[in-house]
């Protein structure tokens, strides 16, 4: 004979399961400290300074 499974049971515990893994998701992409989010910002910051300094001039417009 075969065991009985009881479906809510196992409804549930696949509910759980999920609801688990969004929150591992979200913890990833919006769970950082505020140390992290500084050194993301100075880390952009620092990128884009790159990038404008090496920004050709455009030429004048015109004859």
């Amino acid at each position: 004979m075969s065991n009985v499974t009881n479906l809510n049971q196992f409804r549930k515990a696949k509910a759980r399961a999920e609801k688990r893994a969004a929150a591992e998701e979200n913890a990833a992409k919006f769970g950082r400290t505020k140390a992290q989010k500084r050194l993301e910002e100075a880390e952009a910051a620092k990128a884009r300074a790159a990038l404008e300094a090496h920004r050709r001039d455009e030429p004048p417009e015109g004859p």
